[in-house]
């Protein structure tokens, strides 16, 4: 966008993050406060992308309840809190907004039931709020990747033997084979940012903007296996995961 020529503002969790050319905003999603003083300033904006985003990946039987609150406080309320406090400057520009949603907003896969409620919830605040907010000609839009290489699914979580020894005894292989393919597809399979980056600019700036973009082939492929009969993509996911 910048090269675009537009004025770009970059929110970041700490002073000094934000690229260079851009307006730097510092505030945590989790904090309605820093969010409220970063709104403020900005007159009018002509595009917001709800980005942040974290990944809980465990069990659902042994998910710490706290766990599952934080999931959806980033990811799903987090992204509210912001689109709320710019929604004026937003509606006097007739702006945009482009939810960064995921794959696992249609499909939801063993031991990222947390990750997948929260982006199933995003799908519904955009088909909410692109109605609600259609009368003053504002779009919504909301982008669902599949594996993208990004640093999301490389950060730490908790290992195997973290969980209580009965999560190891039931869950213990399967979560290992889980990990493994995921991080083997991470490595190989992963599609490069651009792609998602390419799909955010067509929301913020085509004439007929799409309601929902599906970006990367893995995305396609879960898309098309989620049409199938439950029982059937039931059985078929798991002898792909676990063999």
């Amino acid at each position: 966008m910048l090269e675009r020529g537009w004025t770009v503002y970059a929110s970041v969790r700490r002073p000094g993050e934000a690229p260079a050319g851009t307006i730097e905003l510092v505030f945590d999603v989790t904090d309605p406060v820093a969010i409220g003083h970063a709104a403020v300033a900005i007159g009018e904006l002509d595009g917001l992308v709800d980005n942040a985003g974290i990944a809980v990946a465990a069990p659902l039987e042994f998910l710490p309840v706290a766990e599952l609150t934080r999931q959806l406080d980033v990811n799903v309320v987090g992204q509210l809190r912001v689109a709320q406090a710019f929604l004026p400057a937003l509606r006097r520009a007739r702006g945009r907004i482009v939810l960064m949603g995921s794959i696992a907003g249609r499909s939801s896969l063993p031991f990222l039931g947390a990750y997948a409620m929260s982006k199933f919830a995003l799908e519904a605040m955009a088909d909410a709020l692109r109605v609600e907010l259609a009368p003053w000609g504002m779009h919504v839009a909301i982008v669902e990747p599949g594996t993208i290489d990004t640093p999301i699914w490389s950060k730490p979580q908790p290992a195997v033997d973290e969980f209580p020894p009965e999560a190891a005894e039931l869950y213990g292989e399967r979560i290992r084979r889980f990990r493994s393919l995921a991080a083997e597809r991470s490595r190989n399979q992963a599609a490069p940012v651009a792609v998602v980056a390419d799909a955010v600019e067509h929301a913020l700036t085509a004439a007929k903007p799409k309601t929902r973009y599906l970006v990367g082939p893995d995305a396609k492929r879960r898309a098309r296996a989620q049409k199938l009969p439950d029982r059937l993509r039931d059985r078929l996911l798991a002898r792909f995961l676990f063999g």
